[in-house]
């Protein structure tokens, strides 16, 4: 169990605490403002990070290491998020008693596609921070009208997202308050990707579970390889069955729709890891 869930989930998984979803915004001025501003200043912190991340790049890899290890830790203190599988997407809607479709602000500023797949999820309703903070917005869904979701439009939405290998994540918002579910991938401007994959800044945990392969039922047609959020997935060259590599996996869990012969499913990390201790 990671650190974080120790601290903020009472050593369970800590975005399936309640305590992480109950706060009253109106009362919590500080969580309040960063979302507004979060919102609205997207652009421009998007900008940033890139800017001085490309900067930083160009350093000595001994300071580049250094620097991004802050610029990650500075982010699990505000805004930081985890893949989840959509079971556990599930529980976390027992939990939250209002999810409201809203712009994506990462395809917003990377001026691709909004099939509006980004939930705000509370234990309230927090129209006045939205109406804050997307008040700018001219593009993507109808923002005057956020459309409410129940527990099983909600689903729905998520299991499309599945069949277009769209990752489901949670984020805080100044944590341990989680404020939203993003469906995304790379392709579609995810920033949260782009940081931690392409420019090796961590601002998402990696899952408590990975995805497995059962070779004796895999055919090898690669379905799963297309649908990876993360490219975890190929095809080995010899038995051409899927392998999964463990250090890309995020444990997202979106390979497994995919896949007509139920070749692949959700293992514990820690059992991988300590099987592969036990080999050394």
């Amino acid at each position: 169990m990671c650190q974080f869930c120790v601290q903020h989930g009472d050593g369970k998984a800590w975005y399936l605490q309640a305590s992480t979803y109950a706060c009253d915004l109106d009362a919590d001025l500080k969580r309040r403002e960063y979302l507004v501003h979060f919102i609205k200043d997207f652009g421009e912190g998007r900008a940033w990070a890139l800017t001085n991340l490309e900067r930083l790049e160009k350093l000595p890899a001994p300071v580049q290491r250094l620097g991004k290890s802050v610029a990650s830790s500075r982010m699990r203190e505000w805004h930081y998020g985890q893949p989840v599988p959509i079971e556990e997407c599930e529980s976390i809607l027992d939990i939250c008693t209002s999810v409201v479709r809203i712009p994506c602000p990462c395809r917003y500023q990377a001026g691709t596609a909004d099939e509006g797949y980004c939930l705000a999820i509370t234990t309230k309703p927090v129209d006045a921070v939205l109406d804050a903070g997307f008040a700018d917005y001219d593009l993507g869904p109808d923002t005057a009208k956020f459309e409410r979701l129940d527990k099983q439009q909600t689903m729905d939405l998520l299991r499309r997202c599945e069949q277009q290998g769209l990752m489901h994540s949670v984020w805080t918002f100044v944590t341990p308050f989680v404020a939203a579910i993003c469906n995304c991938r790379l392709e579609a401007g995810c920033m949260a990707m782009r940081l931690t994959i392409e420019h090796e800044t961590p601002i998402m945990f990696k899952g408590h579970k990975m995805a497995a392969s059962d070779l004796a039922r895999c055919v090898g047609c690669a379905e799963c390889v297309e649908r990876c959020p993360f490219q975890a997935i190929t095809i080995g060259p010899g038995h051409k069955r899927a392998l999964v590599n463990e250090d890309k996996c995020y444990g997202c869990g979106v390979c497994r729709s995919s896949c007509e012969y139920d070749a692949l499913r959700l293992v514990p990390r820690s059992a991988i890891v300590a099987a592969e201790a036990a080999l050394t």
